[in-house]
């Protein structure tokens, strides 16, 4: 079920089915505030290492949200309409001024675009918030008729255009809006930045490539290959110096709160179980003294014994321990490739009947 009965919370798309909006509307009522989402409690663990968080968009959304949404009186027009994007043609109707005027406007700075994409002839449409361009012509009524100020036609000559940059500036306000983690937020100023200009900025490669990892995903429309593809990215990315330079400096700022926080984890590393550290090395244990000849010839004894009383003769075992320092050290006097019999072949030997000379054990034994 897309209702969850224990946390009172309700899936994206039923979300923006009760709130009847569209896919785009409800990802831009998210990202604006006007919609509030349940953030997840524990982050998506990232199969690299590191924990991404999902975006707004794709939480769920309590009951209660939805209930109080419901219960304005303006529903759903009112939703609707704060969230509803008009191209340049609708945005100069509302306006009641000319196409070609709208655009003199939003080229120098006056209009900020929500959105953007490209049509089948590789043309760049902007979109604007009808609300704001309501509110536009009703703060500004001077520059709605009679001739433009003479700083705007003096930009408007130079070839000024904002539209992008002033995208990008909101655009980044949402995706701010939408993560408290701090390498989140870097990652979100350093995706408006040339790859060349973060690596001057962040000189560790680990850092880049989490930052990375972190890079929220593309605006919605925007397509991804082919030269449109080169064209978006082209609009994504900060091309004024200024503009650079004031990127540049907030990402370094918000990298030394991400530093603060926590630090950059290498790529592919996994958390570990801690292991107990190796005990200090002491000295070194005494060598063990080879065993003499009367425990030898005890054991002897106890053979003899048992063979007498009809029992089978058991080998002594050997004794466990850390063998000694010295062993397969040739002693002096002895060839270098012979080699001193053991406990066990001298026990044999030292018992009736032991094997000859060249014989197999139990050849040659006396068992009368």
């Amino acid at each position: 079920m897309a209702v969850d009965e224990t946390t009172r919370t309700v899936a994206p798309v039923r979300a923006a089915e009760e709130l009847e909006l569209k896919r785009d509307e409800f990802r831009l009522a998210v990202r604006m505030g006007l919609i509030r989402t349940v953030p997840a409690p524990v982050p998506v663990p990232d199969p690299q290492g590191a924990h991404r968080d999902r975006p707004p968009e794709r939480r769920p959304v309590a009951r209660g949200e939805l209930d109080r949404l419901k219960a304005a009186p303006d529903f759903p027009e009112g939703l609707r309409e704060r969230v509803r994007a008009v191209g340049a043609g609708e945005a100069a109707g509302l306006l009641s001024i000319s196409y070609d005027r709208f655009n003199r406007l939003a080229r120098t700075g006056h209009l900020s675009p929500v959105r953007f994409y490209l049509n089948r002839y590789r043309m760049v449409v902007w979109l604007y918030l009808a609300a704001e361009v309501t509110a536009f012509g009703e703060e500004n009524p001077g520059l709605l008729t009679g001739r433009l100020p003479a700083g705007v036609r003096e930009r408007d000559a130079a070839g000024e255009d904002l539209r992008a940059r002033n995208w990008r500036s909101r655009h980044l306000a949402l995706l701010l809006r939408g993560t408290d983690d701090p390498w989140a937020r870097a990652a979100a100023i350093a995706s408006l930045l040339d790859p060349v200009q973060v690596a001057e900025v962040v000189d560790d490669p680990y850092e880049r490539t989490y930052l990375d990892r972190l890079r929220p995903a593309p605006p919605p429309g925007l397509p991804v290959a082919g030269a449109s593809h080169e064209t978006a990215v082209r609009l994504a990315r900060a091309d004024d110096p200024d503009e650079i330079l004031w990127h540049r400096m907030s990402l370094a700022l918000a990298l030394d709160e991400a530093r603060a926080a926590r630090q950059a984890p290498y790529p592919g590393e996994r958390r570990r179980p801690l292991q107990e550290p190796d005990p200090e090395p002491g000295p070194d244990p005494e060598p063990a003294a080879e065993p003499a000849d009367p425990p030898v010839a005890e054991a002897a004894g106890r053979a003899e014994a048992g063979q007498a009383a009809g029992s089978p003769v058991r080998p002594v075992p050997r004794p466990s321990g850390r063998p000694p320092a010295g062993r397969g050290i040739p002693s002096p006097g002895r060839a270098p490739g012979s080699r001193r019999p053991g406990l066990l072949g001298r026990i044999r030997r030292a018992l009736p009947g032991r094997a000859t000379a060249g014989g197999r054990w139990g050849q040659g034994r006396d068992w009368s």
